[in-house]
């Protein structure tokens, strides 16, 4: 996707000059020719680049005063300084007051090109900085497992990453709806452009206008005071609307209306924002029941699922338990710098036993606690078994017993296992009625005689 750049100076021909070299190269370029009109450029959508003039004629603010308010505004955007000669000295100040970097007059095309690269290049390394941040390192750089639910979330990546169709991803908390966001503006023409991700669940429903729209005002001099929303900072890129249900009605129709125009109204702001942004949105709540009362708008829901995508619960696909434990040993190993420990196989088949209501995260979460516990008390195979899992997950069935500490139930054939839960289930009856056989029998509702043998072939 283009870039957009804007450019500030008073001369004309300068304008043109920057605005023809970098047109020829792919770049999005917009003009203006003082503060004002570079103000109200920036406030009808924040370009990804800006070139400024030092002096400009007949400007209410000059090139260092509109450098200030930009620092003010939006600090992370990036500004190149156009000096002329004389004031090269001004342009060097100007970066220690926040610019990135400066051009002299006359320019040179391949110093113009390089400041102009690496500008963008040092945008998209702090962008990617911050998505890091803010993703968790429990996610992992791919969707783990061979499940055939799986494999068909897979296909559906595939087919629709390249295209801008707006996707809707449904499933249960946990289950990865994030992860397969990410994948698919990753293989998307997009890949090179921001991807943002709002919860919309997470702000008061007064908030969430500003947080995707932003908001305009004006200070008490006047100046118009600009905050960025979501969709002008994916503007070329993807935004990702998590529990997008849970918008406010009011919202609900602006963002219709944004998906119908391409364009948007700021809080307080008259004029209107235009964006080039892929939408991509999820929920884990049931979203046709939402739709049938009212809650969320069908014609919204209509144009945000142009291609659905289901993801199912974790117990409807057990087999990708142990890929993924996996892979989250070796991500929780690396990250609080633990000794490798596997996880063994009656292990394995306990937490493929289990439900996991929160899914992957719950899982991650619990193998997380599980390595930490056992830190100080690393088996020396480096081997966890069955019996040393936490109760609220080992509980799940019996172990062996005591004359076999590492074995379990879920690791044994059937008739093994039936006649390890016999000899346990008869120790405990035995035990429970002091070992009167008469007694024991009678609740378990077998003969005396056939106790006797019974306990005989058990070896008890």
């Amino acid at each position: 996707m283009a870039l957009d750049i804007l450019i500030i100076d008073d001369e004309d021909d300068i304008r043109d000059l920057i605005a023809g070299i970098l047109d020829d190269e792919g770049f999005e370029t917009r003009q203006a020719h003082d503060a004002d009109s570079g103000l109200n450029e920036i406030a009808r959508r924040r370009p990804s680049l800006v070139f400024l003039d030092i002096w400009m004629q007949g400007s209410r603010l000059d090139g260092l005063q509109l450098l200030d308010v930009f620092q003010s505004q939006h600090p992370d955007m990036p500004v190149v300084m156009i000096s002329g000669h004389g004031n090269v000295e001004t342009a060097v100040s100007a970066i220690r007051r926040g610019a990135y970097d400066y051009i002299e007059k006359p320019f040179k095309i391949d110093r113009l090109l390089h400041v102009t690269q690496r500008a963008m290049e040092a945008t998209r390394l702090r962008t990617e900085v911050a998505e890091l941040k803010e993703r968790s390192a429990s996610k992992s750089a791919d969707m783990v497992g061979g499940s055939p639910s799986l494999q068909q979330v897979r296909g559906l990546i595939d087919k629709s990453a390249p295209t801008n169709s707006r996707i809707f991803i449904a499933g249960p908390s946990g289950a990865g709806k994030g992860l397969v966001a990410r994948l698919i503006h990753q293989r998307s023409p997009r890949n090179d452009s921001p991807f943002v991700e709002i919860n919309a669940s997470l702000y008061a429903p007064d908030e969430v206008s500003v947080v995707l729209f932003g908001r305009e005002s004006r200070d008490k001099s006047g100046l118009l005071q600009v905050e960025v929303g979501a969709l002008e900072r994916a503007h070329g890129g993807t935004l990702y609307l998590s529990e997008v249900t849970t918008l406010p009605a009011q919202v609900q129709t602006a963002l219709l209306r944004t998906l119908v125009e391409n364009r948007f109204n700021r809080v307080g702001g008259a004029q209107a924002v235009p964006i080039d942004v892929r939408i991509i949105s999820s929920s884990s709540q049931n979203v046709s029941g939402l739709t049938e009362t009212g809650e969320f708008r069908s014609d919204l829901f209509h144009r945000l699922a142009i291609v659905p995508v289901q993801l199912v619960p974790l117990k409807e696909r057990r087999e990708d338990i142990p890929p993924l434990v996996s892979v989250f040993i070796e991500q929780i190993c690396r990250m609080h710098n633990l000794q490798r420990m596997v996880i063994g196989e009656d292990a394995i088949a306990v937490l493929q036993a289990q439900d996991w209501p929160g899914n992957a995260r719950q899982l991650r979460n619990s193998i997380e606690r599980l390595l930490i516990l056992m830190k100080d008390q690393q088996p020396e195979d480096g081997v966890i078994t069955a019996s040393m899992l936490p109760s609220d997950i080992g509980e799940v069935l019996p172990t062996v017993g005591d004359t076999d500490a590492s074995a379990h139930l879920m690791s044994l054939p059937l008739r093994d296992a039936r006649e390890v839960f016999e000899r346990q289930y008869l120790l405990a009856q035995i035990e429970r009625f002091g070992g009167n056989i008469s007694k024991t029998a009678e609740f378990v509702g077998m003969e005396r005689s056939a106790l006797h043998r019974k306990i005989k072939s058990l070896g008890l």
